[in-house]
């Protein structure tokens, strides 16, 4: 009895003379993917540029920094834009006044918005949707709008060329805000009213029950709160007026002079302030993707 086979292509259920096309897809899908990682590293390293200049021209001397054409890597190494930085102005206590100032709104910011979140988002009361609505407009309305107003009101209080001068108006944020009530909203109740029917007071919930679950969002508030007060330039710039209670941003501008810009302790200087922010980063990039993914700010 003879055995017939049929052939490989009939078996695959394809014609003798139909392309075969599985190992060239493969080639494309490899071909694809690596022109994308190409690319992002092309995106990447566009992005990291300026800090990737900052970081050599700290280390050039000061005829490397000004030379022409520019260079990107150093002729010589030197540290001595890092050894001036700290003798020309007091950087110890501005680095110190930047970590109280930076730090201090940040914990702060993030009671009150939180607590101001909760109200909005799980609290029922009259005129909820009036205040929310406000929040919005003071989160439109630019901050130069409101600088003078508020630094006559400081003077006048005797908070000028202060920290709590500096930390009292950014205590709470409309952006803090409306960054929790958009996560707030987002959480299930069953949680809270099963803390309600076993008794728990709405102080009790909020502390037990919602903050422990908004620590992704509260983290990922935390390091824009952080990073934007500690970058700030303008704020401490008006309200304080002298060295001493001034932050690191306002003392680096001194190096810019109107003929003359010192750019080697300007960039020594900046790669040491770019060192908490970064490490703060580093410590919450988890919980900073799971809490923009929450949220819905994409």
């Amino acid at each position: 009895m003879a055995i017939t086979t049929l052939p490989t292509d009939e078996v695959a259920g394809t014609s003798p003379g139909a392309p075969r096309v599985h190992g060239s897809g493969r080639a494309g899908d490899r071909l694809v993917t690596v022109l994308l990682a190409v690319l992002a590293i092309g995106i990447g390293l566009a992005v990291l540029l300026p800090v990737i200049w900052m970081f050599f021209t700290a280390f050039k001397p000061e005829a490397d920094v000004v030379t022409y054409p520019p260079t990107l890597w150093p002729r010589q190494l030197t540290l001595e834009h890092f050894v001036d930085v700290w003798h020309r102005i007091p950087f110890a206590r501005l680095y110190v006044n930047t970590i109280v100032f930076a730090g201090s709104v940040t914990l702060i910011s993030l009671l009150f918005d939180s607590m101001a979140a909760y109200a909005l988002a799980r609290i029922p009361f009259k005129g909820r949707g009036v205040v929310f609505v406000l929040i919005l407009l003071l989160l439109m309305l630019p901050f130069q709008v409101t600088l003078i107003p508020l630094y006559d009101m400081l003077n006048g209080l005797g908070l000028t060329n202060t920290l709590p001068g500096l930390i009292v108006p950014r205590m709470t944020n409309a952006f803090g805000i409306f960054f929790l009530t958009q996560f707030f909203l987002s959480l299930p109740k069953d949680l809270e009213e099963a803390a309600r029917v076993d008794g728990a007071s709405e102080w009790r919930t909020y502390w037990s029950v919602i903050m422990p679950l908004a620590r992704p969002a509260l983290l990922t508030l935390g390091l824009f709160h952080f990073q934007y007060n500690w970058n700030d330039l303008l704020w401490p710039l008006v309200m304080s007026s002298s060295v001493e209670t001034s932050t690191l941003p306002a003392g680096l501008a001194l190096f810019m002079g109107q003929h003359v810009v010192e750019y080697g302790l300007l960039m020594a200087g900046s790669l040491l302030a770019l060192v908490p922010v970064v490490l703060f980063f580093l410590l919450i990039q988890r919980s900073f993707v799971a809490g923009i993914a929450t949220t819905g700010l994409k």
